[in-house]
């Protein structure tokens, strides 16, 4: 693939592909983290004198615009971010875009309003997709792929443009292959990958391919009461994926052929009802018990504090460690304890640490932790997975053509 040190940018329009997807509440932006990520490559094309056209989704509007998931709010925090005004178009490839794009000059920035307010950008129809794609490159003149967190998406402004325009991969996108190569290809062992968020079924295909990486395997979050439901363990009300045992099952067995050791919650954090996220309401019924132990009118929220030390002790001898997804309701205080201590474990250890994008790295954020002293924070959650699952993501295939 080629970078962008391989295009000659100056005076010209470079169409930046971003994942400017960040959480918003009203027009705040909650976690700036994916805006920073891309920044640098912005940055660098804004030296070379290029006039650049930013790009990204947010959100998961119908195809048709929705004040909601406007980009506004992220124009004036990339603006901030790169010490540059940032001008906005109110559309993307209407009159708003082209008079913005016409009207930059070289070392400019503007930012395109949200590309899913177009039905043909996430078009199954590749026709439909292809015709926005058109209207897209009538606005460039190169193309700059360099947002990860969408490149497992076969999408107008990911897949399609590409080969419509000459095209290189920005420095972020370079540095998340490269650090997913570390974990595929070039793997320093002890090897252990940490997974958790709620359900088995999106961790699938990933547990499938570690189980022949992986030396361990270190099981946490709502996806954990399945294995322990497979076990033979009562698990109350918690989230339960009652068709992924036999799944669960068999990798149990693959891992115990295989030796890849699966490590489960030895105790667990509960109460009655899941807690109240958003006012941070006291759980008055909080307890903690044995795995073995859950009530049956009782969830299972937080791993308890000698899974936390069961789990720092699986770390500390890593070499390696992929983390995808929090091991508990991290949002509520009560139940961000485990999710605190991987996090912990990690910062503690001498492994290169990979922290998967999503809810794992709005962890880190959340519980005040310092993103250098982890190896690398993903800003795709999902791209990292289908990657390590082995599979082609068509944003990637699209940039090496």
């Amino acid at each position: 693939m080629k970078t962008i040190e391989d295009l000659d940018v100056a005076g010209r329009r470079v169409f930046v592909r971003a994942d400017l997807n960040v959480p918003l509440s009203g027009a705040t932006i909650t976690d700036d983290g994916r805006i920073r990520a891309v920044a640098p490559t912005i940055a660098k094309l804004v030296e070379r004198g290029a006039k650049v056209v930013v790009a990204s989704h947010l959100g998961r509007p119908k195809g048709e615009p929705d004040p909601q998931f406007s980009l506004a709010p992220v124009a004036v925090r990339l603006g901030e971010i790169l010490g540059t005004p940032v001008a906005f178009a109110t559309d993307t490839v209407g009159e708003s875009a082209k008079a913005t794009v016409a009207a930059l000059a070289d070392g400019e920035v503007t930012l395109l309003e949200n590309l899913r307010f177009n039905a043909g950008e996430t078009s199954k129809d590749d026709a439909e997709r292809g015709a926005f794609a058109d209207r897209l490159a009538d606005l460039a003149d190169l193309y700059v792929g360099d947002g990860f967190g969408a490149v497992h998406r076969k999408h107008a402004s990911v897949f399609d443009l590409p080969a419509r325009l000459p095209h290189a991969v920005g420095d972020l996108i370079a540095t998340e292959v490269g650090v997913l190569k570390r974990l595929t290809e070039e793997v320093e062992r002890p090897y252990v990958v940490v997974l958790g968020g709620s359900k088995v079924s999106d961790k699938v295909g990933v547990i499938d391919n570690l189980l022949g990486k992986a030396d361990r395997i270190l099981i946490g979050g709502g996806m954990a009461y399945t294995f322990l439901k497979a076990k033979g363990h009562e698990v109350g009300i918690s989230l339960l994926q009652e068709d992924q045992i036999p799944t669960v099952l068999d990798y149990l067995k693959r891992g115990e052929e295989s030796g890849v050791e699966f490590v489960l919650p030895v105790d667990v954090a509960i109460s009655g009802s899941f807690p109240d996220t958003k006012t941070f309401a006291p759980v008055e019924d909080f307890e903690v018990v044995g795995a073995d132990g859950i009530p049956a009118d009782k969830e299972g929220l937080d791993i308890g504090p000698k899974t936390r030390e069961l789990f720092a002790a699986k770390l500390a001898d890593a070499k390696t460690v992929f983390w995808n997804g929090p091991v508990g309701v991290f949002e509520h205080p009560a139940f961000a304890e485990g999710t605190k201590a991987v996090a912990q474990a990690l910062v503690d250890g001498d492994a290169f640490s990979v922290v998967g994008g999503g809810d794992s790295a709005a962890a880190v954020r959340i519980l005040g932790f310092d993103e250098t002293k982890f190896g690398h924070i993903s800003t795709g959650g999902g791209a990292s997975l289908e990657y390590l699952e082995g599979k082609t993501l068509p944003g990637l295939a699209a940039l090496e053509g």
